[in-house]
């Protein structure tokens, strides 16, 4: 029995929760994948045989897919196994890896860093995280995990300088003034850099994630609006791209400590 979730789907990014509970048995059946993408083990062990040969997969190793692949499984316990996958469109694959859609065949390590951040992922998926931090998080989990197959790929065309890095996150910055809208691959797509290393450069610079600066531009909108006497929170929310009037409130205690109402009843 195989039991999938899907946590999100955005932007070339989908995140998925899958639970297999098959009885131990010799796979018989070959599966296609369905695309670009990596699968992490959270639990259990499973053995995959494809083109790239046959892997034995426990929660310390992750692997790759691409579309067509014909795959088959073998589950040796009982007790099934549960993965997170995160699928990639094409052109955020090649942009992560060096300008290649061809992914690792060999298993890739997860050490407890990358283990925790697939979690954490899955974790900010279930409460309601804003899908812009949650593609955000998802680019970065599969670039740190292809890191560990070759650091030289993931890192093409990455900003040498510290000047080169500031002026990187300047116009990133300037891009999201304009357009506090625009999505982690689009700014990237922008700036001609791939969505990770714009992140981390970001991230390096200016001390906080592109999400959260995204989240910073939000507040102070509101805020100016709520300054001005706004009465119409629902409509607010819409305005400065948060989901809905409770996704507002939690935007501006996380940013000001106080309600939408309370500070436009202060600013009053």
């Amino acid at each position: 029995m195989l039991k999938v979730h899907r946590v999100f789907q955005r932007e070339g990014v989908t995140v998925e929760d899958v639970a297999c509970r098959h009885a131990p048995a010799r796979g018989r059946t070959i599966e296609p994948t369905r695309g670009y993408g990596l699968v992490f083990v959270r639990r259990g062990c499973f053995v995959r045989r494809s083109a790239g040969g046959e892997s034995l997969l426990d929660s310390t190793v992750a692997y790759c897919t691409r579309p067509g692949e014909e795959q088959r499984f073998d589950h040796p316990h009982t007790g099934g196994d549960d993965c997170t996958i995160i699928s990639l469109d094409p052109a955020l694959t090649s942009s992560l890896w060096g300008g290649d859609e061809t992914l690792p065949s060999d298993a890739l390590p997860t050490p407890p860093a990358i283990d925790l951040q697939h979690r954490l992922l899955l974790a900010a998926g279930r409460r309601g995280a804003t899908p812009h931090e949650l593609v955000e998080q998802a680019i970065n989990v599969v670039a740190q995990a292809l890191e560990e197959a070759d650091p030289y790929r993931v890192a093409a065309g990455r900003p040498a300088t510290e000047r080169a890095r500031r002026a990187l996150a300047n116009d990133a910055r300037e891009a999201l003034a304009a357009d506090p809208h625009r999505s982690l691959p689009q700014l990237a797509q922008t700036l001609a850099v791939s969505p990770h290393h714009l992140s981390r450069v970001f991230r390096s610079v200016t001390g906080r994630t592109i999400s959260r600066h995204r989240m910073r531009l939000r507040a102070r909108a509101a805020l100016e609006r709520l300054a001005g006497g706004e009465h119409d929170l629902a409509r607010l929310a819409a305005d400065v791209g948060c989901a809905d009037q409770s996704h507002l409130c939690r935007v501006m205690r996380a940013e000001t400590g106080r309600v939408p109402s309370a500070l436009r009843h202060a600013m009053a």
